[in-house]
């Protein structure tokens, strides 16, 4: 057991001691099944190669160990007053991140999603998270980032801060912009991250292409200035996307992509979505539904076209996080603050659970238990830990 999880051992073994695990609750329905013909997805690995081919010409490129070991903000431990059943590990992004009212966490993958129960991706164990910021306190939304943080005791306990761009321009001048997007899932398989986008599918990044920039400049320009240096408001790196994978369907309402997971054992990335069972004006109102996307074969990518395996309608609303993992499911909806767990076999099973929470990624380890790693999103509260999953499993 590594040092980040004895230290919270001791206090899950407090909150079950202290009889806080709350009692499991039949759910009142459970998914139905849809026809997963109505569900494809379009991938394009090579959409901007010409211009990141030329962003990288002249930018050069940076590891994930050498971006790690520049990491310049401290995370923390999480409260004392912080407890949830099955409680294992986690941590607090520093002062700053924690109390911003322009930038919102709401993604979690891991290297363990990466790699797979090892772990270390070019040497290092990772929790990235996915951010969105607005251009004010409640303001719109105007760009994206992704959180790197190390999770080894190897290491220092520290993250970086990485801009998520979108290539523009030529070969000959090329350039990049901000990616105004809400990021609300995140998923790391292979090489490549995966970024839900909203109302689209997902947009692709090559964890191999990590861009250095200049952290001159002032914090609102963004791509290549008249004197041919490149800023970022004031980042020392940007991942530029490499594609898009567009959904589509023919159910006669589009996929609302408001978070996705990755799922190793099936090889393949779920997604779902956040409605209201009546009453939203910002989000359907209608039943959310789950689909599978597998891999191609032997790939750590997408066939250019690629149908649905599973396609699932939900009895739950206003759900922010799910995960699957060798046929059994959890989804999490924020407005119930409940976590509710399903398999086809046994049916569901309903916990109370934390308030503003967001993604859900399963951690697989082949020696301690397996986890459900997920964070809080809401100003001052942004707790980002890992449940043992046995806890929740029905």
């Amino acid at each position: 057991m590594s040092k980040h999880r004895l230290a919270r051992a001791g206090l899950a073994a407090a909150v079950v001691a202290a009889g806080l695990l709350v009692a499991p609750g039949v759910a009142a329905a459970d998914p139905t099944n849809l026809p997963t013909s109505q569900y494809t997805l379009s991938a394009n690995y090579n959409q901007f190669d010409t211009i990141n081919s030329a962003l990288v010409s002249r930018l050069g490129v940076a590891s994930v160990s050498t971006v790690m070991a520049n990491a310049n903000h401290d995370r923390t431990g999480l409260p004392s007053s912080f407890s949830v059943p099955g409680l294992e590990t986690g941590f607090r992004f520093d002062s700053g991140d924690n109390s911003s009212c322009t930038n919102y966490p709401q993604g979690i993958t891991t290297s363990r999603d990466a790699v797979g129960p090892g772990g270390h991706y070019d040497g290092h164990q990772l929790v990235v998270v996915s951010w969105y910021t607005r251009d004010e306190c409640g303001g719109s939304q105007e760009r994206s980032r992704i959180t790197i943080v190390d999770w080894d005791a190897d290491y220092p306990n520290k993250y970086r801060k990485v801009l998520l761009v979108e290539p523009t321009g030529t070969a000959t001048t090329p350039n990049f912009k901000d990616i105004p997007i809400h990021a609300g899932g995140v998923s790391w398989y292979g090489h490549y991250l995966y970024v839900a986008d909203t109302g689209r599918g997902m947009r692709v990044f090559d964890m191999r292409k990590i861009l250095k920039t200049n952290t001159g400049g002032t914090a609102d320009q963004i791509g290549r200035q008249p004197n041919g240096e490149y800023y970022a408001h004031n980042y020392a790196y940007v991942l530029p996307q490499v594609g898009t994978i567009t959904s589509n369907t023919t159910s006669g309402t589009r996929l609302n992509w408001s978070t996705i997971s990755l799922d190793r054992v099936s090889r393949s990335i779920v997604m779902t979505e956040y409605t209201c069972a009546s009453g939203c004006t910002s989000y359907p109102n209608r039943a959310p539904r789950a689909i599978r996307f597998p891999f191609a074969a032997g790939s750590t990518t997408f066939a250019a076209s690629t149908t649905a395996t599973q396609a699932l309608r939900l009895p739950w609303y206003k759900l922010n996080g799910l995960a699957s993992h060798n046929g059994r499911w959890w989804f999490y909806s924020s407005g119930a603050k409940q976590l509710y767990y399903w398999t086809p076999s046994a049916g569901s099973t309903t916990y109370g659970f934390v308030s503003l929470g967001e993604s859900i990624s399963y951690w697989e380890d082949s020696t301690n238990p397996d986890l459900l790693w997920t964070l809080q999103e809401g100003v001052g509260n942004r707790n980002v830990f890992a449940v043992r999953q046995a806890s929740y499993d029905g």
